[in-house]
């Protein structure tokens, strides 16, 4: 593993950490794909029987894609080659043959927000934010498959909320929702409690535990059948985007104009 994505084995549980806090953990496809890497492996090593993915400190778990990512883009199919990747880095995870947990401090946005979304269990501290500000940000869109995770975690009009509004979801409203199961004081105190819980799991039938995720996930697949690559393509190849990532690296407000 880089500097930037830490892995640690701790017995029976692997905590792998998104190390870079001073960008408030913003992922890197170096990062990404290290981290599918990991969740492909252990199934057939059995190195661990848990993972925790967390990120270092207690500003982010991890904010979204590092904006430096999305420099080269050019047209709509940058973006649908983009979303292809992602939606390919997020199926590793999900289909990790062992159990996984989010623990989540702070800002857990776009990329973070979809990571924490794949993994079996999510526990928070009382300052975690979660949420996809693209509307006011870059200008950007969803995977099918992460607009059907996360109707289905927490509500289509709850969706609608978290991009129309371009508003990050506290940590009450999170655990009120069902995104979160539970809410720790302090980055200390998450840690313990993910240990904890990995722990517990570590203990239990792997079978049992493999069969119902795969279970689950096939039955999420179902949901995602649909292929927006058309809206994928225009959202990513619109004046709008380039606009929105042009404001963003200017520190400024951007000019939409919905073309």
């Amino acid at each position: 593993m880089t500097q930037e994505l830490l892995y640690d084995k701790r017995g029976d549980i692997g905590w792998i950490t998104f190390n870079r806090p001073q960008a408030r953990n913003a992922m890197t496809f170096a990062m990404y794909e290290g981290l599918a890497e990991i969740c492909s492996r252990v199934g057939t090593t059995h190195e661990v029987k848990v993972l925790v993915i967390t990120g270092a400190g207690d500003k982010a778990f991890a904010a979204g894609t590092d904006i430096g990512q999305f420099k080269s883009f050019q047209s709509g199919e940058d973006g649908i080659a983009y979303e292809r990747k992602m939606d390919g880095i997020l199926g590793s995870i999900e289909r990790c043959a062992v159990p996984t947990i989010a623990a989540i401090a702070g800002f857990c946005t776009g990329g973070g927000a979809t990571i924490a979304a794949v993994c079996d269990f999510r526990i928070a501290t009382t300052t975690a934010q979660f949420g996809f500000p693209i509307a006011r940000t870059l200008g950007n869109c969803l995977s099918m498959s992460n607009y059907a995770r996360f109707a289905t975690l927490i509500g289509p009009q709850r969706v609608k909320e978290m991009v129309f509004l371009a508003k990050l979801m506290d940590a009450q409203t999170a655990l009120h929702v069902g995104l979160v199961s539970e809410l720790l004081a302090d980055v200390p105190a998450l840690q313990a409690r993910a240990q904890e819980l990995a722990t517990i799991i570590a203990g239990n039938a792997p079978i049992t535990m493999q069969t119902t995720k795969e279970a689950l996930r096939r039955l999420q697949a179902k949901l995602a059948d649909e292929n927006i690559d058309d809206l994928v393509r225009h959202t990513y190849g619109s004046a709008d985007f380039r606009e929105g990532m042009t404001a963003f690296l200017e520190k400024r407000a951007p000019k939409w104009s919905g073309r």
